[in-house]
């Protein structure tokens, strides 16, 4: 009886953390690059209370066992990494990323953290950078007063620089990809950061083999799908009520218990 009541209490506890995540998806369905989360769950130790195949008489075998479950627990949150709808912007220096890879991110510590979220700007020396201030990579200075930026699919960045009719060539975004996306350390603001579960980045060109293409003048919406994250918001719900149900009912058949 005992072993109900903490039996339901990590179901309402992995219940919470369910509602914790699908909170979170809903909460960034307008994110651009958002990539929606869910929890993953596992059941406890089992108490093994007689053995599978023992022995229950002369030469007779018990065909099944007798084992009581523990409960459960949330084992990991895991990011789903489909392509979110591409939404025509009229800014030039809005990218988005058709297919696979990473923007790669200078960070202010030097390190490189990765991003689907193609919002950049220009800061006052020139640079191509993203909402937050952090740098491109590789670098690609705009030069002032120049026109006609282009960013083809390829990555390749091109201006017509002040004075002249031909454009120049200014340098080649590069996208990086990682053979273990989800195990990318999510840092906030759109950003990730390498791990040992992601493995190493893989860089290239856009639109190689492997890499998507750039979009310019389109950014990548949330691949949060609003209805479905809805639906299982209502289904958190109920198992929470159900183990919530079971504690109180674990309660009554104690308290009767007591009064025997």
């Amino acid at each position: 009886m005992i072993n109900s009541l903490q039996i339901s209490k990590t179901g309402m506890q992995a219940q919470q953390t369910q509602l914790d995540v699908i909170s979170h998806n809903l909460a960034n369905v307008s994110t651009t690059g958002f990539k929606r989360g869910n929890a993953i769950f596992e059941d406890l130790i089992y108490q093994n209370l007689r053995q599978v195949g023992a022995n229950a008489a002369e030469q007779a075998e018990l065909p099944t066992g007798l084992q009581l479950g523990l409960g459960v627990r949330t084992v990991a949150t895991a990011r789903t990494y489909t392509q979110g709808s591409l939404q025509q912007s009229e800014n030039s220096l809005d990218i988005a990323i058709n297919g696979n890879g990473f923007f790669q991110i200078e960070m202010p510590d030097g390190t490189t953290s990765y991003t689907r979220d193609g919002t950049f700007q220009v800061n006052a020396e020139g640079e191509i950078v993203t909402s937050s201030g952090f740098r491109l990579l590789p670098g690609i200075t705009v030069p002032a007063q120049s026109r006609g930026l282009t960013i083809a699919k390829d990555g390749t960045v091109s201006v017509v620089p002040p004075g002249q009719a031909e454009p120049t060539l200014l340098g080649t975004i590069e996208l990086a990809t990682f053979v273990n996306p989800a195990g990318l350390e999510p840092l906030g603001a759109n950003m990730f950061a390498e791990t040992l579960a992601s493995g190493d980045p893989n860089t290239g060109a856009p639109a190689s083999e492997g890499f998507g293409m750039l979009m310019q003048g389109y950014l990548e919406s949330s691949n949060v799908n609003v209805v479905q994250e809805l639906v299982n918001m209502i289904q958190t719900q109920r198992a929470y009520e159900m183990n919530s149900r079971a504690i109180q009912t674990s309660d009554q058949m104690l308290q009767r218990l007591t009064q025997l």
